[in-house]
């Protein structure tokens, strides 16, 4: 963007979002400081808040007072994100669209369909994944400009320098729905960063220039990011490079679909059987609403060390909602107990998740891990980065997203790294405020890409390939091999656009041409081109891609052409793959199909 004047860091996170932001024009790194997001807190009433939670209301015609939707900036709309749509959206759960983020990456459903609240009544107008995302960056954006730039146009959001964070899991079809999102917002030019670099980003900003005393060339540094939807791991190793301490980030781990929504689900189940063994039973709509209850109680305790228990009330479903209010209590214990021993047991570093046999019909719905172990999950995520001729064992764990406010679980994972490093001391780096470090950090990367700062070298998250066919003779029974062509490395820098030559593809004139993408965090040495022909697992399919080539006019339909692939790692943090016909000068994006992924 020309002449901005903030730079301006955004998270976009499945529980909360939040915005910080810096001078453009300073000559040095300036602490970021965090932006009030004004929004509804009650019906009819607006305040600023540090975090917008991320949750969008859809009322119905007698759900929220007349006026009550709206802000200084629209009459009101028919929806509301936020404070108030969390608080109102417990007691209407059906009506609440809540873990949008997490549909967002969802590769088993078309994620531009609208389907949000997820099994929502018929008369609940749902919105999809991206159009979700939409909103609350809109709202992001129409509260920036309200209290930032009423009278000055050039301070607009829209003409400012913005970094917008995603799981470093995210695949490439989620990071484009994730720009699409911004674009439809009315962000039309955002770069994205990994949120584990953006949390390590916040701890630099904190830091000042003391961190070179805290770290030291040989450390790795385990990033272990545990927010509402996902648990995000990454390695940062410690380097020089011309006599001066450098940071590269070497390694990502998988998307696992595994956060607060499950703590928030299992607690749920705790109190639905505590409750029923009491002779109350509980209903589908009333076990919603709980587990909104048991997000709030559970969000009061980790937030409060000296609270011993929080309240739990549901509805009642009848003529006396009032009289008929469930009651009860979760306490320290139950929370401590559930969560701690549940989701971070003790075990070994050879304790990998567990991988239960799928059954031949399951429910719609997101794709949660079959495992809730996140110490496990580390455990497979160690052994498939660390060890020798490899990165070295964490000497150092930086902590972040809402699940690790709490110290009881920040205190576990330490004592399980220290168990599985035996001798050598793995210790907790300083985290600054969990809630809104990823903003932070998102806003010191965009002074740091300006030389008001260090950056870590980081680039692409994973490689990713193109499958190819085996040339083979046809077998009955037997389905033809497939390889994988690299056409994108692990680390490959952003801006940086390669050819693969050594795969040529004969596309057929005035045809679909379609593509499977696949991906691999773990084939880190793979180069460009390389062809790979067994990979165990290390490789997964990500999205169908697709081009076409219309005849010219010395052409007809149905002649192939000879084209190469060609691939780029954009300055937005977007993959982009191209045919380039070897013969002429066509050449084609390559787009991805979604609803095929989810049909397929």
């Amino acid at each position: 963007m020309a002449n901005p004047k903030y730079i301006v860091g955004i998270d976009l996170g499945t529980t909360h979002c939040a915005l910080s932001y810096a001078p453009a024009d300073a000559e040095t790194q300036e602490e970021p400081t965090p932006f009030r997001i004004p929004q509804l807190v009650d019906a009819g009433e607006v305040d600023g808040r540090l975090l917008l939670p991320s949750f969008m209301l859809l009322p119905g015609p007698h759900d929220v007072p007349e006026g009550g939707l709206r802000l200084p900036w629209t009459d009101g709309h028919d929806y509301a994100v936020g404070a108030f749509a969390r608080e109102r959206g417990a007691e209407l759960p059906s009506r609440l669209v809540a873990s949008a983020k997490s549909w967002l990456c969802h590769t088993g459903v078309d994620r531009t369909a609208d389907l949000l609240p997820w099994e929502g009544p018929d008369d609940v107008q749902k919105v999809s994944p991206v159009e979700a995302a939409r909103r609350y960056l809109q709202h992001l954006r129409h509260a920036w400009n309200h209290s930032m730039a009423a009278e000055d146009p050039e301070a607009r959001l829209e003409h400012q320098t913005v970094l917008l964070t995603v799981p470093a899991s995210f695949d490439a079809v989620a990071r484009e729905l994730t720009v699409r999102a911004a674009q439809e917002a009315g962000l039309p030019d955002i770069t994205l960063l990994e949120e584990p670099q953006a949390a390590f980003y916040a701890w630099l900003a904190a830091q000042g220039d003391d961190w070179r005393d805290t770290i030291e060339v040989g450390d790795s540094i385990l990033v272990c990011d545990v927010g509402g939807g996902t648990t995000d791991f990454s390695l940062i190793e410690v380097v020089e490079e011309d006599g001066a301490l450098d940071l590269q980030r070497v390694a990502v781990g998988e998307h696992i679909t595994l956060g607060g929504d499950n703590m928030d689900l299992t607690l749920a189940y705790s109190v639905r059987h505590k409750l029923a063994q009491q002779g109350t039973q509980l209903d589908n709509w009333q076990f919603r609403a709980l587990t909104h209850q048991c997000r709030k109680a559970k969000e009061h305790l980790l937030s409060d060390p000296t609270a011993t228990g929080a309240p739990v009330v549901i509805s009642g479903r009848g003529s006396s909602l009032i009289g008929g209010s469930i009651r009860t209590e979760l306490t320290r214990e139950e929370i401590q107990g559930i969560l701690t021993d549940g989701f971070f047991p003790y075990g070994a570093l050879t304790d990998h998740p567990e991988r239960k046999p799928k059954v031949g019909m399951r429910e719609m719905g997101l794709p949660y891990e079959s495992d809730p172990a996140i110490t496990r999950h580390l455990a497979a995520f160690l052994h498939g980065h660390v060890g020798e001729g490899r990165t070295a064992f964490p000497s150092a764990v930086l902590f972040n997203g809402g699940v690790m406010k709490a110290e009881g679980l920040r205190t576990r994972v330490l004592e399980v790294l220290q168990q599985w490093s035996g001798e050598a001391e793995v210790r907790a780096l300083p985290a600054p405020d969990l809630d809104i470090a990823v903003a932070r950090g998102a806003c010191y990367y965009g002074g740091a890409r300006e030389g008001r700062g260090i950056r870590i070298r980081a680039g692409a998250p994973r490689s990713y390939y193109i499958a190819v066919e085996s040339n083979m003779p046809a077998v009955p029974g037997v389905p033809t091999p497939l390889k994988a062509l690299c056409v994108l490395p692990f680390g490959t820098e952003e801006g940086s656009a390669l050819r693969i030559p050594e795969k040529e593809f004969g596309l057929v004139v005035g045809e679909d041409a379609v593509f499977t993408l696949l991906a691999s965090t773990t084939r880190t040495s793979d180069d460009a081109g390389a062809i790979v022909d067994d990979w165990g697992g290390e490789i997964e399919e990500v999205a169908t891609m697709e081009a076409r080539f219309e005849a010219t006019s010395d052409e007809a339909t149905g002649t192939v052409i000879p084209v190469v692939l060609e691939s780029a790692f954009t300055e937005v943090g977007t993959l982009e793959l191209y045919c380039a016909a070897r013969d002429s000068e066509q050449r084609r994006k390559l787009a991805f199909n979604i609803r095929e992924t989810q049909e397929a």
